[in-house]
């Protein structure tokens, strides 16, 4: 499998001729299919797919992590370039979101007019569902350990007004090939030890590879502070160490407070995946 991060809120130092935003969006290549695994913001990623060598055109099928704007608000552009993929988002109840801290409130739902035209394209799922020979959307998410603490900020806007989102518009995606998973989080915002749990009842004694995504630690964004304490940080690190994951590949909404944090715990086993960076796991 090969990995490439078309937008993040970072890039590598030798590529500066990239787009950065505070969104997330990679492109898997996998088992001869292509994949765009959430698509950012708007049109940076694929600016910059462009400058990496991937072909938006040929992507078989898009997926949308949960219905933000800073990992779906991009799927017109794609939708442009692309004439051919279907789009897969889970079914979840026609609601604004927000975020919300003391009196500031921000507008954090993505668009759905861009969808105008296209909408044979859009599949909602609401089950467990394999959109190609072992490439799975994965819905049904475990619910043992707590969400994120940074999720207090985000809420929903229906009929009775304002209510803390219980994220019940997030998937995941897993991937299984001869050699193990591979679990894409998106933000993770039901919390990564949740979808780990999941993925491990679902393909049980199946070796897992590595957790790709966003794991959302990062408390307010505008003052780059991470969601709990350090001690929150470093126990979340240890559970991770539980589990038997070769490789944990984190960017986005994780935080670079908190990465490093989680670095200390995980030492070589975490690595951080900024805009333009290609893995092959």
């Amino acid at each position: 499998m090969k990995i490439t991060a078309l937008v993040e809120n970072t890039r590598l130092k030798s590529r500066p001729d990239l787009a950065v935003e505070k969104g997330l969006s990679f492109h898997v290549s996998t088992m001869d299919r292509q994949i765009l695994f959430d698509a950012g913001n708007d049109h940076k990623f694929c600016d910059n797919a462009a400058r990496l060598d991937v072909s938006i055109p040929d992507v078989d099928a898009a997926v949308v992590s949960h219905w933000h704007h800073d990992h779906g608000g991009g799927m017109g552009y794609f939708l442009k370039q692309n004439s051919k993929a279907k789009v897969y988002m889970r079914q979840a109840d026609n609601v604004g979101y927000a975020f919300k801290f003391l009196g500031l409130k921000f507008d954090v739902g993505i668009n759905f007019e861009m969808f105008d035209g296209a909408e044979k394209r859009v599949e909602l799922v609401s089950k467990l569902t394999e959109i190609y020979p072992n490439i799975f959307i994965v819905t049904d998410l475990a619910s043992k350990h707590p969400q994120p603490q940074g999720n207090q900020y985000l809420y929903t806007k229906g009929a009775a007004g304002y209510q803390l989102d219980s994220f019940d518009h997030e998937l995941m995606m897993i991937v299984k090939e001869d050699d193990g998973l591979v679990i894409f989080t998106g933000c993770a915002h039901n919390g990564v030890l949740n979808m780990i749990d999941t993925a491990a009842e679902l393909f049980p004694d199946t070796h897992i590879k590595a957790v790709v995504g966003g794991f959302h630690l990062v408390g307010l964004p505008m003052f780059n502070t991470i969601g709990g304490t350090k001690e929150d940080i470093e126990e979340l690190g240890k559970r991770l160490m539980c589990y038997s994951v070769d490789k944990f590949y984190t960017c986005h909404c994780t935080g670079l407070k908190a990465y490093e944090i989680l670095k200390g715990v995980l030492g070589s086993q975490l690595e951080y995946l900024p805009t333009g960076k290609t893995i092959e796991i």
